[in-house]
């Protein structure tokens, strides 16, 4: 039983790590809007015509309302023992430094990108027949798509930024599920695969939160794996490998948990089903999916009109057909029963289990 000092500790604990963080990057956000309005000024351009919707917007309190929620519950997902004290491990000063600095110099290639819809700048002769086609774009209009070290290295500035310092937590919510799927039972004997595993930063918590649980990470970009590999360098039983989530690397019925964060709205329609196909493949009977991705239509009402307007100001190609896809249909002709979803500021996690 936790007592109300080691309470009282843990979570000033938790407000000294995460309130500098979200100061941190909330300020990035303004000052990027400011950047942007210079560039504008300065280049006397017609300004590209600003995102509209009809459907609701949130303002800004009910946003900070919903992130103070989220920090709640990450703390007390703390506070239960499904997860210790979080590191998010951003780096030392002049690693911050590094990263803004390159976040902010990569501003006006994103702004000229975003006026002239340049997202196909990546799709070169050397990479055309290396990756799938759908792969080669400059996802947010940002230099390199994700195929170069600076964007591995600019990645989670960026997401930070867009998700105001709490994406992190976002992702955190995913280990909630994986901690019913892995009560009572020994982590060494256990596989987790996770798709889409970008610069390694989910991979981290979970082995925060189960150090000898051996875990594979796959993702499209050998930029990205090597950031991984530099983030995850101190954790054990990990692995990385090139690989698409619609052509698992592992055998059938050989994972415990497949996880997915942030991956599935940059995916083709057909992309994604191939890809849930492949999740209910390699699963074991009763293993566990966890998709942790953007809200849909109808999850936060109040939201809508920020979903509807999203890929207007980036380049997110699949983000709109996500919006309304049908992900219980889908992972029910796969084999995968439903178990909730489960919101998570803008985003939320889709928990499916596999029934045979």
């Amino acid at each position: 039983m936790t007592t109300p000092v080691a309470s009282l500790a843990t979570r000033l604990a938790y407000g000294a790590s995460q309130l500098p963080r979200v100061a941190w990057y909330v300020g990035h956000g303004y000052a990027m809007r400011y950047i942007a309005g210079e560039v504008r000024r300065r280049e006397g351009e017609a300004a590209r015509p600003r995102a509209r919707t009809d459907k609701p917007v949130p303002d800004r309190s009910r946003l900070y309302a919903d992130m103070a929620r989220l920090f709640q519950r990450d703390l007390e997902n703390v506070e239960a023992g499904i997860y210790p004290l979080p590191a998010d491990r951003d780096g030392s000063l002049p690693v911050l430094l590094r990263r803004s600095q390159i976040f902010f110099e990569d501003l006006p290639e994103v702004h000229r990108r975003r006026n002239t819809n340049g997202h196909s700048e990546v799709l070169t002769e050397e990479v055309r027949n290396k990756r799938p086609r759908y792969y080669l774009q400059n996802f947010h209009f940002q230099t390199g798509g994700w195929l170069t070290e600076d964007s591995a290295e600019r990645y989670d500035t960026q997401v930070e930024v867009l998700f105001y310092g709490t994406a992190n937590a976002i992702r955190r919510q995913a280990l909630v599920p994986l901690h019913e799927a892995f009560a009572g039972r020994d982590q060494r004997t256990l596989r987790l695969l996770d798709i889409g595993t970008g610069t390694g930063r989910f991979l981290d918590f979970v082995k925060q939160a189960w150090p000898r649980l051996p875990v594979l990470g796959v993702d499209l970009s050998e930029a990205y794996l090597r950031e991984a590999r530099r983030h995850l360098r101190r954790r054990s039983r990990v692995a990385l490998a090139v690989a698409a989530g619609e052509s698992l690397p592992v055998a059938s019925g050989s994972q415990d948990a497949v996880t997915s964060i942030f991956t599935f709205h940059e995916l083709p329609p057909e992309v994604r089903r191939h890809v849930i196909r492949e999740c209910a493949r390699v699963l074991k009977p009763g293993g566990r999916l966890v998709i942790l991705d953007s809200l849909q239509y109808g999850d936060e009402p109040d939201y809508d009109g920020l979903l509807e307007m999203f890929p207007q100001n980036f380049h997110e190609p699949y983000y709109s057909s996500y919006l309304d896809e049908d992900f219980r249909s889908i992972a029910h002709a796969c084999g995968l029963a439903h178990v909730r979803d489960e919101p998570a500021f803008v985003s939320k996690s889709m928990v499916f289990d596999k029934t045979m």
